[in-house]
């Protein structure tokens, strides 16, 4: 079994035209020869992503889904742009090549990067890998200190002040996700009406500290070495990156930490493997977060609620393009479950809030 990422062949309707890539990139690119061959990464249910293999040298292609899509989302030049501009003072970025910008070529604009070989955690630690409780604890606290290491980038000095708008981010937030969960709606989706309530009646102001915030960071999103596991070489999807408050991209992030006690239903979502032993539980990982980046957190049950609400969000624009035929691809038949499944999940962190 190869534990580094592998693509597989094209998903019907999903499909590049060859040539015409092909000629984009030696415009672009010096030195390239031969012609590419082109699979898919399975992965992921937002941008597309295409392995092009060269003779001699191996990208990434990324675009945008096909179907209806969330007004701002899948913007390929601002990936392009962020993973350019940060890479000199966080080096897990890939390094980008190219973005284009005609839509004439492939039908959307799209960016070519460079293709990080390593290993990515999916819903299970691969049995190969063989850590100990100890080891994988030490693999979970390298994955928080690099969130952490993102968070205290100076993002003026790498010229990304313009990415966003700090002040006000936490109410922005709230509003706009509820805006766009209400676009998405669907006759079979849950409304989540007392969970946003909780939300307004609970926001906090904007912690003092901006930072640049990922806004998708999981073990998934995150390359390991091959050749040592223990190491974090990539991070990966920058699609949602922004500037604003840290607590609120610590919260997305633990919206998807299913943890070792949570029941079988939630286990059932899991998609990286944070139950395994070793691994922090989520209050284990904020008081880490905590003592890593000095920041004092006292009510994270609005950031944990908050980012759970956010996943429901992206889950039912996800569905909300299977449902109506924009995309046939049948992992998503499933997401209204997984969208039901979070907002009670939301409900039982409020019943047991002190907030």
């Amino acid at each position: 079994m190869a534990l580094t990422d592998q693509s597989t062949d094209i998903r019907d309707g999903e499909e590049l035209p060859a040539g015409v890539i092909d000629a984009y990139l030696k415009a672009q690119i010096t030195g390239l020869t031969g012609e590419p061959r082109i699979s898919q990464f399975p992965g992921g249910a937002s941008n597309l992503t295409y392995l092009l293999e060269y003779p001699e040298q191996e990208f990434v292609l990324r675009r945008p889904p096909f179907g209806q899509k969330a007004k701002s989302a899948h913007d390929m030049g601002r990936e392009y742009r962020i993973l350019n501009q940060l890479k000199d003072r966080f080096p897990y970025c890939p390094k980008a090549y190219a973005h284009c910008t005609d839509e004439s070529l492939i039908g959307t604009e799209f960016y070519v990067m460079e293709r990080l070989k390593g290993i990515i955690l999916r819903a299970d630690m691969p049995a190969e890998l063989n850590f100990s409780a100890e080891q994988t604890g030490q693999l979970c606290r390298s994955f928080i200190d690099k969130l952490v290491e993102l968070h205290n980038v100076d993002y003026q000095a790498c010229g990304l002040g313009d990415l966003g708008k700090p002040a006000g981010y936490v109410q922005r937030q709230i509003s706009g996700w509820s805006q766009r969960y209400d676009k998405a709606l669907t006759p079979d989706a849950p409304r989540w009406e007392a969970v946003q309530a909780w939300l307004n009646d609970k926001m906090p102001a904007d912690h003092a500290k901006s930072s640049i915030v990922h806004n998708d960071y999981r073990f998934d999103n995150v390359l390991l070495d091959p050749h040592n596991p223990m190491q974090i070489i990539g991070v990966l999807d920058w699609e949602l990156t922004t500037l604003g408050d840290p607590l609120m991209d610590l919260g997305n992030t633990l919206a998807y930490w299913i943890e070792a006690a949570d029941p079988a239903p939630v286990q059932l979502m899991r998609r990286q493997p944070s139950h395994a032993p070793g691994m922090l539980s989520r209050q284990q990982f904020v008081d880490y977060y905590a003592e890593r980046s000095g920041i004092v957190i006292d009510n994270f049950d609005f950031y944990y609620t908050y980012g759970l609400f956010r996943l429901a969000g992206i889950v039912q624009q996800i569905y909300y393009r299977f449902f109506h035929g924009q995309t046939r691809d049948q992992r998503f038949a499933q997401f209204i479950q997984m969208n039901r499944l979070l907002e009670q999940m939301a409900l039982q962190v409020i019943s047991k809030s002190p907030l």
